[in-house]
This record gives C-alpha cells, sequence and structure tokens, in this order.
C-alpha cells in the first residue's frame, strides 16, 4: 500500500493512491486563463532566415503558431488524465528571445469551465517549439528547446498565481 498523500498534493491519485481522472462536475463554471512560454535557441544566421521570411520551407512563423493554437485543442487527447475543455480563445506571439540567441514562444488558452488551462497553454508552448524545429532543423540541427514554463493562471478553486521572475 503506498503512503498516504495530502489531497491537495497530487489531484490525480485517490485516497488508495490510484491515478484517476479528476471528477469536475461539480465545480462552478469559472473564466480562467494560462500564460506559458518557452524558447528555442538557434545559430544568429538561421535566425536570421526566420525573421527576414527567407526561411527554406516558408513561413514558419505562421505555421507554427498554427500548430500552437491546435495543440492547445487538442491537448486532452494527448495527456491521458486532462479533460476536453471548450476553449474560448488561444493566442500565441512569437519573437526573438531577449538576448537574441533564438526565438520566444508564448501561449496563452482560456475557458470558461470548471477546469484550468494550464495544460493546454503548455501543450500548444511545446508544440510550437517543436513545430519550429521540425521546420529548421536542415539548417541547425543543434537548436535547443528550453525554459517551458507556466508564467501565470487565473480562476478556480486556486486562485490566480503567477511566476515570481
Amino acid at each position: 500500500m503506498p503512503p498516504e498523500l495530502p489531497s491537495t498534493s497530487l489531484s490525480h491519485l485517490n485516497a488508495a493512491g490510484e491515478v484517476h481522472m479528476v471528477e469536475v462536475g461539480e465545480r462552478p463554471a469559472t473564466r480562467r486563463e494560462a500564460r506559458a512560454q518557452g524558447l528555442i535557441v538557434m545559430r544568429p544566421e538561421v535566425l536570421a532566415l526566420v525573421l527576414e521570411g527567407r526561411a527554406p520551407k516558408g513561413d514558419v512563423l505562421a505555421v507554427a503558431r498554427v500548430a500552437a493554437i491546435q495543440a492547445a485543442k487538442r491537448t486532452w487527447e494527448l495527456i491521458p488524465l486532462c479533460h476536453p475543455i471548450a476553449l474560448s480563445g488561444v493566442e500565441v506571439a512569437i519573437e526573438p528571445s531577449a538576448d537574441g540567441s533564438g526565438l520566444r514562444l508564448e501561449a496563452s488558452a482560456r475557458t470558461t469551465g470548471s477546469t484550468g488551462v494550464e495544460m493546454e497553454a503548455l501543450t500548444a508552448v511545446q508544440v510550437g517549439l517543436l513545430t519550429l524545429y521540425d521546420m529548421l532543423k536542415s539548417a541547425d540541427p543543434a537548436m535547443t528547446i528550453s525554459g517551458v514554463r507556466l508564467l501565470s493562471k487565473s480562476g478556480g478553486r486556486h486562485g490566480d498565481w503567477q511566476c515570481d521572475d
């Protein structure tokens, strides 16, 4: 028998320590939003190709934005214990990182419902960055994806949260 955990620590474990999908049917529907970000680092000449619109595969930024939005909408199919969520909006912004070493992708997801959208925002970021990698890997196979994290969330039982740095 696994040791008992406080009920607030891991919501996807029941009292017996077994994995389960959290019941959200009794929770009130509230407006919820989450923002996440991540980085893809690449050689300066590859970044220049992207920013000048000269990448061999075309407008890689537009494709990555669409891929990120699509991923947010399908998060429940990818993450086993996520609920299907009716998203009211997804926004994706891609811009050069502050230090000029690559691209920063930020995604926000919104809904009015009984569960949060953190996973949708994080999935959007990951898939958007993977799409950039896929479209640019022939120019720079050594690109790295890093810094994927939740920036903020609002709504729901636990209230608002924001990353400190």
